[in-house]
């Protein structure tokens, strides 16, 4: 069952209730009795193992153009004769 955090509107505690998926949120305050709203948290991403870091495709290689092509001008510069 998970473990769900809820404010209270009056006296702003924080207090956390067991329950299931299918209950009804607990909607009245421990404390004071006041109406009380759950908490909803943003969920963290961690990223384990290899390819998530920008360091981790370059390993030291440069592409160089081949002898006889030509090397495409920089977007947004021009080429100046």
């Amino acid at each position: 069952m998970p473990i769900y955090e809820y404010e209270c509107e009056a006296c702003h505690s924080l207090f956390e209730r067991r329950q299931r998926f299918d209950e009804e949120p607990t909607a009245v305050c421990p404390k004071c009795q006041g109406k009380a709203r759950r908490v909803i948290h943003s969920v963290p991403i961690i990223f384990k193992g290899s390819g998530f870091y920008i360091t981790d495709n370059r390993r030291g290689e440069t592409k160089n153009p081949a002898e006889g092509e030509k090397e495409l001008p920089a977007k947004g510069k021009e080429k100046q004769e």
